[in-house]
Order: C-alpha cells, then sequence, then structure tokens
C-alpha cells in the first residue's frame, strides 16, 4: 500500500474508477443496443485523430476529440438517410479511420514513441488534466443517464416505438454515440486506442449474464470496470507488465467467470430440455 503515497499511483487509481464507471455506462449500451463494433470504430477514429495531432504539433487530446466526435455524427445520419444498415455504416467509417490512422502513422518521421503510447496507453502516466477530462466525463454521462433514464430504456427497447410515441429517440441514439466517443476520448491516454473498446465491451457483457434489469446491468459493469482497472493495475505494478494490456486481459477473465455462473445459461438449459 505504500506506493500509493505516489501522485502518479494515486491518479492512476482515479483514472482508474472514472474510466471503469464511464466505460461500462456506455458499455451497457452498446451491449443492449447489438453495437458493439461502434466501439471498435470510434476508438480507431480517436487514435487517428489523436496521430494527426501528433504528426502535426498540436495536442493529441483535440484531435482524438473531433475526430471521435465527428465519426459519431457520421455514423447516425449515415444509416438513417442513407438507409444503411448500421452496421454497414459503422464499418464503412472504421475502414476510413483505420486508414487514415495509417496514414498519419507514416507520415510521421523521427521517434514514433509518443504514437505507440497513445496505441497502447499508460494509466501510470495521467496527467492532472487527463484526470480531469475524464472525471468531468464521468460525472456528466451518470448525470444524463439519471436524468433520461426513462427515455433511454425506450430507445433501447424499440427505437421506432418509443419515437412514435413522442419521446426523441433519434436525438437520444444520436447523444449515446457521442457518448461513447467522449468516453473513447477521455480514456484514451490511461487504456490506449487498441483497447479502449473491450473496457467498454467486457464488462457490460459479464453484466448482461447476470442480470435482466437494466439498473443492476449498470451497476454491476460499473462495478466491474472498475475492479478491471484496478485489478489490472495492481497487475502491472507487480508484474511489470503493460497497464492497457493488464487491465483489458483482467476485464476478459471477469467476462470468462460471469459466463461460467450465469443463470442465464441455466434457464437455457432448461429451455432446451
Amino acid at each position: 500500500m505504500s506506493v500509493l503515497e505516489y501522485q502518479f499511483m494515486q491518479n492512476a487509481v482515479l483514472a482508474g474508477l472514472c474510466g471503469g464507471i464511464t466505460c461500462s455506462i456506455v458499455g451497457v449500451f452498446v451491449v443492449t443496443m447489438h453495437l458493439s463494433f461502434i466501439g471498435v470504430c470510434i476508438a480507431h477514429a480517436a487514435f487517428a485523430g489523436a496521430l494527426l495531432g501528433v504528426w502535426l504539433g498540436f495536442d493529441p487530446l483535440i484531435g482524438a476529440l473531433v475526430f471521435s466526435l465527428a465519426s459519431a455524427g457520421i455514423i447516425g445520419p449515415m444509416a438513417d438517410r442513407g438507409e444503411l444498415n448500421l452496421d454497414t455504416s459503422i464499418g464503412i467509417v472504421f475502414s476510413l479511420m483505420l486508414g487514415l490512422a495509417f496514414l498519419f502513422l507514416g507520415l510521421m518521421s523521427g521517434s514514433r514513441t509518443e504514437a505507440l503510447n497513445l496505441f497502447w496507453g499508460s494509466i501510470l502516466t495521467v496527467s492532472h488534466r487527463d484526470l480531469a477530462f475524464l472525471g468531468a466525463v464521468t460525472a456528466a454521462e451518470i448525470g444524463l443517464v439519471l436524468a433520461f433514464y426513462k427515455e433511454i430504456l425506450a430507445v433501447i427497447c424499440h427505437r421506432q416505438v418509443a419515437l412514435a410515441v413522442g419521446i426523441p429517440a433519434t436525438l437520444i441514439f444520436y447523444g449515446l454515440l457521442f457518448a461513447t466517443g467522449l468516453t473513447i476520448t477521455a480514456s484514451l491516454q490511461s487504456i490506449g486506442g487498441l483497447l479502449i473498446y473491450t473496457l467498454i465491451l467486457n464488462p457490460a457483457a459479464a453484466a448482461y449474464q447476470l442480470t435482466y434489469s437494466l439498473k443492476r446491468m449498470l451497476l454491476i459493469a460499473s462495478a466491474f470496470g472498475v475492479v478491471s482497472c484496478w485489478a489490472g493495475l495492481t497487475a502491472s505494478y507487480l508484474l511489470d507488465i503493460p497497464s492497457g494490456a493488464s487491465i483489458v486481459i483482467t476485464s476478459c477473465i471477469i467476462f470468462a467467470l460471469a459466463t461460467a455462473f450465469s443463470p442465464k445459461r441455466k434457464v437455457k438449459r432448461w429451455q432446451q430440455a
């Protein structure tokens, strides 16, 4: 416990708390709306924007924020107005962002250390500014979920029915996309562009195995997300391994355990029998 006397470790613990909560909240919506691939898409968009910042010499966080929000803003209208399947829209934007990421990486001259740090992430190097941004995003997401829980639940259950009864379903759906972009941008430094979508998906998928209630799913997923970050951070410190990778592996273990002991599996077996 003496390691917690260091400022960098205190920042890492707080980043794990905020990142675990905010990624898991977004992850619940991604999992329940069957949009798992969107995390991959926006994560690569944030990574491409950050690489542009590194290449041109401006703040990578600004580039990540612009690219992630832009990709979220493109996916929804492309699916709605272009009459495309949502997965198709996500795939098109993903291929564009992946191409841009490799382009910006190839155009860099000299050392690519900063770019690789964004690729893998390092929760142990989170700055006060990164932590403040992550905390603000976490607080905003919790507040919006509490304020619009019923509307969000209606959109998750059936977007067209929610629209028919007067709920601004399109606005809420786009808001969830933008929230995903903000979450990924805020967590980019600590988790990394390559791994962040797994932290969004795994705790939420694990919670989905254990309950049918959306409220309980949000709480369980948040707990799993925080545990993944803190346990992964501990493993990273003790074993001297990359923090982002250890956090993601921990979240995978939690998902495996939740699946193994899922009451839904027992119900499914009973129905099949």
